[in-house]
Parts: structure tokens; C-alpha cells; sequence
């Protein structure tokens, strides 16, 4: 049962990690009722991520050889250093710092109050409303190589709000991007190509901290997890084989179409998570 519990959160997190819905909000909600005992926590969301941040690797993989070839080439001295791809290497760990910082200040946060559902109820709604806005008044006219480092900073701190369950990694900075006039290809390109440091690096920290601080029901502090090793690598395979679909068909349908049924579904899953808490049927 564990092993199939397993499975559905890796179908889960890869049908929802590119969407800007939540991933993590949607893996702490499924969690809820799959009979797994509750929330599969921040460390299997974080390891599974892994799987879909593969996809994005595979998807963009010409795209991430020739920005990591140029930036190193630019290090030596042999392209200049504001060659569109080695100013992209530089923007990518210029907006990797917020969420690197502030998720090692606030990791005991991430790991247990951040992942109230009344938290994540509210930001499902919050940042679907603020997702429509910029859709609707962004300019639309600025694309990728356009990226400023400023405005790199600024997807930085959209990306980190992600350590939120409810936000969306992709949806915190997409609509990050559409505010500052980018256009929806070009926001999200950069964005899953922001994302890939900050979720390896956490997905391997929690790879670590699981081998050299396995959470028992002997250990104090922490609650033990609920998959072991083998469960999670199985939904972490799953995930990446549904993700690596997934990013294929949201940058094909969002360079044609807006984003208006994702804050609807947001809104409405937002609401109808509340109505859950409020009526018992779930414990925040």
C-alpha cells in the first residue's frame, strides 16, 4: 500500500510541479487522504522534486550546455561576459541566492508551520488572484535575453516565496516575471531554468539529511517519515517520466494561451480546501 501511495505522489507531483498550482500544496493535500498518515513532508516533497527537475534538464538540455560552456568561457575571458548566455549563467545564481538564504534561515519553518493547510488554503488563493492581475496587465513585450539583473533579483524572491506550500515555485515566478512586462514564454522559460539549482540543491540536502539523520520513532524531535528510501525513489522516477511530458505541453499552451484556468483552479481549490478545515473534514 505504501509503495502505491507512493506512486500517485509521484504521478501528483509530476502532473503539478510546471503548472503554477503547487506542487507541494497539492502533495501535502493528496497526502491527507491516501491513508499515509498524514503529510508526506517537506523531505519526500523535496527529494521527488528532484525527479521533475530532471525533466527540466532534459526538456532545455541544449539550452543549459551552451549557458554552462559560455559562462565558463566568459570566466577565462574568451566570450565577453554580456554574452547572452553567460549574462544567463550569472542571472541564474544571481536568483538563486534569495531562496538559498531564506531557506536555511527559515528551514525548522518550512518543515512544519509552513505547511499548515489554512497557510496553504490561503496562498493557493492569494497568488492565483496575483497571478490573473499580472497576466491581465502585463506588457508582454519584453523577452528573455531582455532579463536585467535586477530583475533577476526580483524572480529570485518571487522563487523563494515558494517555500511556501500554496505559492508555486513556477507560478510565484512567472508572475513575478508578467509584472515586470515579460513575455509568458520568456517567463517561464526562466523560470524552470531558475529553479534547477535551488531544487536540486535542496533535494540532495534532503537526500543527505535522510541518510546521515534518519528520522525514526526513537528520534526526538521529527517525525519519521512516512516513505522509506525505496517508496521514494520509485515516485521520484514517477515524477520525472509525467513532468518531462507535462513542461512539453505548458510551453507549448502558454505561448498561445493565458493563464485563466490555472487562477480559477487555484481560487477554487483554495476555497474548497478552506471549506474542508472549516467543516473538520481535514486538520490544518
Amino acid at each position: 500500500m505504501e509503495l502505491l501511495n507512493a506512486i500517485i505522489l509521484g504521478i501528483v507531483q509530476g502532473l503539478t510541479e510546471f503548472l503554477p498550482i503547487s506542487s507541494s500544496a497539492h502533495l501535502r493535500v493528496v497526502g491527507e487522504f491516501l491513508g499515509t498518515g498524514g503529510d508526506p513532508g517537506a523531505r519526500f516533497t523535496a527529494i521527488t522534486q528532484i525527479g521533475t527537475e530532471l525533466a527540466v534538464v532534459i526538456f532545455f538540455w541544449r539550452d543549459i550546455v551552451r549557458i554552462i560552456s559560455q559562462w565558463a568561457k566568459s570566466l577565462a575571458g574568451r566570450v565577453p561576459r554580456n554574452d547572452p548566455d553567460a549574462r544567463m549563467g550569472w542571472l541564474i545564481i544571481i536568483g538563486s541566492v534569495p531562496i538559498v538564504v531564506l531557506g536555511w534561515f527559515f528551514q525548522d519553518q518550512i518543515e512544519t508551520v509552513f505547511r499548515n493547510l489554512w497557510i496553504t488554503a490561503t496562498m493557493l488563493i492569494a497568488f492565483g488572484i496575483l497571478l490573473g492581475i499580472a497576466d491581465h496587465v502585463g506588457a508582454k513585450r519584453r523577452k528573455l535575453g531582455d532579463i536585467t539583473y535586477p530583475h533577476g533579483v526580483i524572480y529570485g524572491f518571487a522563487q523563494a516565496m515558494s517555500l511556501i506550500p500554496g505559492v508555486s515555485r513556477s507560478g510565484g515566478t512567472i508572475t513575478a516575471g508578467l509584472f515586470l512586462g515579460y513575455e509568458r514564454a520568456a517567463a517561464a522559460r526562466y523560470a524552470f531554468l531558475l529553479a534547477i539549482p535551488a531544487v536540486f540543491g535542496s533535494g540532495f540536502y534532503q537526500v543527505y539529511k535522510s541518510i546521515a539523520e534518519p528520522c525514526t520513532a526513537a528520534a526526538t524531535n521529527c517525525k519519521p517519515e512516512i516513505f522509506g528510501p525505496f517508496e521514494t525513489l520509485i515516485a521520484t522516477v514517477v515524477a520525472f517520466v509525467i513532468g518531462l511530458v507535462v513542461i512539453a505541453f505548458f510551453m507549448r499552451y502558454i505561448s498561445k494561451r493565458s493563464f485563466l484556468p490555472f487562477v480559477i483552479y487555484r481560487i477554487v481549490a483554495g476555497g474548497a480546501l478552506m471549506i474542508l478545515l472549516a467543516t473538520g473534514v481535514l486538520l490544518p
